[in-house]
């Protein structure tokens, strides 16, 4: 950590523990791909990557807990459903009893009290049922609340806490489903890959919350350029994605260098100073789904296009038909 200039924070330290102990080998490959890359480790990248690999712990803990909690209720409401079983029967074979004894004759006094029995009966079987059906409502109530609450954790456990988009877990289970539906529905697919250009020189000159400034500016415009379809989400520290169904490639370079006009002939200025930036620029990529492809193959191929638009010059976009997608 203090070779790469890593903040000794408790969340970093979990993070690079679990990398020193190759605990997750995925994790292992994202920061040696950073290492070799030279690019360092920010504390957004740092803590993108605990977003990605150690926050699903806490929220398998919560659905841990909620999934007690719902339990215990059933528990207790199949224990009063047996309850009123049993007390349903008992008043079952009282009415039965008292039926045969009016059946045989009864002297007027014992009629009284067959009815006074009966009543006490019957209140006794209304008040267990009264019972019955609140602790039915109170579980009810309780189960609702749990079922909102897991979804509240479902869908932080899947949103990117800086921009408000689809974190690298969602973009991960969405791709596999659009996949899947483009080829059961024989539909298009387009994957867009966009990076900031030159991100790190804006860090380094205004400094870190600028540079989330910038994050969400770009989160922002994705969201406006995007159909109600179309997932948007935060790739990895600078990088975003977009996944398009039913769009061709045609219509994904359109829409992407619409996005990218719109991001250049904006200046953005410093919120605390009022601070021209001056303009950010985006590059890139972009792959079509084609037969045989998996996710990975689907996002390297579109990654290839996105770093072939910074090798050849930076604020364009490359798809994986352009004839000079493998320039050195």
């Amino acid at each position: 950590m203090r070779l790469h200039g890593v903040a000794p924070t408790g969340r970093n330290y979990e993070l690079w523990l679990s990398y020193r102990l190759g605990q997750n080998q995925q994790l292992r490959e994202d920061i040696d791909k950073r290492i070799a890359s030279g690019e360092g480790f920010s504390p957004e990248w740092c803590d993108q990557k605990y977003d990605q690999f150690f926050t699903a712990l806490g929220t398998s803990a919560q659905i841990m807990l909620a999934g007690e909690k719902i339990a215990k209720d059933l528990t207790e409401v199949i224990s009063f459903l047996k309850q009123a079983e049993e007390k349903s029967g008992d008043y079952g074979r009282t009415l039965e009893t008292a039926a045969t004894d009016l059946r045989r004759g009864m002297a007027p006094e014992q009629i009284t009290q067959l009815v006074s029995s009966l009543a006490a009966a019957t209140l006794d079987m209304a008040n267990h049922n009264q019972q019955l059906n609140q602790e039915l409502r109170r579980s009810t109530q309780e189960i609702d609340t749990l079922r909102t609450r897991l979804e509240s954790v479902r869908m932080e456990s899947l949103t990117d806490s800086l921009t408000g988009l689809s974190n690298r877990r969602m973009f991960d289970e969405t791709l596999r489903l659009r996949i899947d539906e483009a080829r059961a529905q024989r539909s298009e697919l387009c994957l867009v890959l966009c990076d900031i250009d030159h991100f790190k020189r804006f860090n380094d000159t205004w400094g870190h919350h600028t540079g989330d400034q910038i994050l969400r500016f770009l989160a922002s415009a994705l969201q406006a350029h995007a159909r109600p379809d179309y997932l948007v989400a935060r790739y990895g520290g600078e990088e975003f994605a977009m996944i398009m169904p039913r769009v061709n490639a045609r219509i994904a370079a359109q829409t992407a260098e619409t996005l990218r006009a719109a991001i250049q002939a904006k200046r953005l200025r410093r919120r605390s100073t009022n601070e021209d930036l001056g303009q950010v620029t985006v590059s890139v990529g972009i792959a079509r789904l084609q037969p045989g492809d998996t996710p990975a193959g689907l996002i390297e191929r579109a990654d290839a296009c996105l770093y072939a638009s910074k090798r050849n010059g930076r604020n364009q976009i490359t798809t994986d038909t352009t004839p000079v997608l493998y320039v050195a």
